[in-house]
């Protein structure tokens, strides 16, 4: 294999380092794998997420993390509103644009054994998931068009938008209540747009405590991954490390009946098709 196609970011258990490799195995969940302690291994990658070559030397993950490094991140951009059940089942009208909201790089988090850590000022009650497919942004460009759009595309990955619900509902800017610290866990894998060539396609859910909370389908998108890249690079260069969250289905904590939330201690999964699961724990900070 001389491209990557299933690209992770781990500490080696024989070195004790931070290193990119290709999954030997890409047909194992190994979010899963990790959260049971069954061994994961990868072929080292040489270079960076962005141009990589594979080379024979298989290492053993000790640690999953995020598959892309804060340092890699320059940007995080997050669609609002972009599943047609979640717009019906907040009760608002369906948007006419893409909703875009950011969140700060610090809020990137990796998967398990990474808790989700929710702060004091989210400690009320209404501290929520929304699982969603992430892309990272491959090469840069500017006025992208929307049939060239996912070439531009690095590859897939799972995310969990972690909202503060009050904070949101206080204002009508996000931004702040969904970029808390550790807010935006990333992964377990970054799967090529070769293995994903159609992102339109993909079945994704939330699992929280063992019950499955959101139950989608990427088709069901308003905006398709294609538009979001097309419209937002519309007088804006999108550098290649840019991230985006495309949005979530129905089920989100905050309008089911009785209200689901984030608990101390409470397991969190986001389960995407042809990607795996991304696992976290919820753990509140001290006061």
């Amino acid at each position: 294999m001389s491209k990557a196609t299933h690209i992770i970011r781990f500490i080696a258990k024989e070195d004790n380092k931070i290193h990119l490799g290709q999954l030997v195995d890409t047909t194992r969940d190994i979010g899963l794998d990790s959260l049971e302690g069954k061994e994961i291994k990868a072929y080292l990658l040489n270079g960076t997420i962005f141009q990589s070559q594979v080379t024979p030397h298989i290492y053993t993950v000790q640690t999953l993390l995020s598959p892309i490094a804060k340092d890699e991140t320059n940007y995080i951009r997050c669609l609002g509103l972009n599943y047609m059940d979640h717009a019906n089942e907040a009760k608002m009208a369906l948007p006419k644009a893409p909703i875009l909201f950011t969140k700060p790089r610090t809020a990137l988090n990796d998967p398990y054994p990474a808790v989700v850590p929710v702060p004091k000022v989210a400690q009320d009650g209404t501290s929520d998931y929304e699982a969603e497919l992430a892309l990272v942004i491959g090469k840069t460009g500017r006025d992208i068009p929307e049939s060239e759009a996912l070439d531009y595309v690095l590859g897939y990955t799972a995310s969990n938008d972690v909202s503060a619900r009050t904070l949101q509902m206080a204002t009508g800017q996000w931004s702040y209540s969904k970029g808390l610290d550790g807010s935006c866990p990333l992964g377990p894998v970054l799967v090529t747009k070769e293995a994903i060539p159609d992102p339109q396609v993909l079945g994704i859910k939330a699992i929280y405590n063992g019950t499955v909370v959101q139950d989608g389908n990427t088709k069901n998108m308003i905006f398709n991954v294609a538009k979001q890249i097309s419209y937002l690079s519309q007088g804006t260069t999108l550098e290649a490390g840019t991230i985006f969250l495309t949005g979530t289905p129905a089920g989100i904590g905050y309008f089911r009946e009785p209200r689901v939330v984030l608990e101390d201690g409470g397991d969190i999964r986001v389960e995407i098709e042809k990607i795996g699961t991304l696992v976290n724990k919820v753990r509140y900070e001290e006061w």
